[in-house]
């Protein structure tokens, strides 16, 4: 078997890209009142609920995704989740000239390629289901 072809590998691939939704999901479960400051943070009403919508989408969707079942709805939601939340968060053309916007810069970017990767998790699943 060429490694290439390894459903363990591809399986941990997947995990990787999951790992901060993992986490960021599971951190706002065991503190809640955290996750709902988060929310006031960004100026995002109303907080509780919100905060309740983002672990569920987190966790839910990273589960599809690591299940293998609708993988392509799991990769796509985080892809708009992030992409969406990436905006609110990292608007470091806002910021002023310095080391806090370089690393809002430099966040945004690596978020807009998590979007790229789930994006091409999405496309080679609905490439697998064409070829079934």
């Amino acid at each position: 078997m060429r490694w290439t072809a390894s459903p363990v590998l591809r399986w941990i691939a997947l995990l990787l890209l999951c790992a901060a939704y993992l986490q960021g999901g599971l951190q706002k479960a065991l503190d809640f009142p955290s996750a709902v400051a988060e929310m006031n943070h960004f100026g995002l009403s109303p907080a509780a609920p919100l905060a309740i919508a983002v672990i569920v989408l987190e966790l839910g969707a990273a589960a599809l995704i690591l299940a293998g079942r609708l993988r392509w709805l799991g990769a796509l939601a985080l892809a708009l989740f992030t992409l969406m939340a990436t905006f609110v968060a990292l608007r470091f053309w806002e910021m002023p000239p310095g080391q806090g916007r370089f690393m809002a810069a430099n966040a945004f970017f690596e978020h807009l390629g998590l979007v790229g990767g789930f994006v091409l998790v999405a496309w080679h699943d609905f490439r697998e289901r064409a070829h079934v």
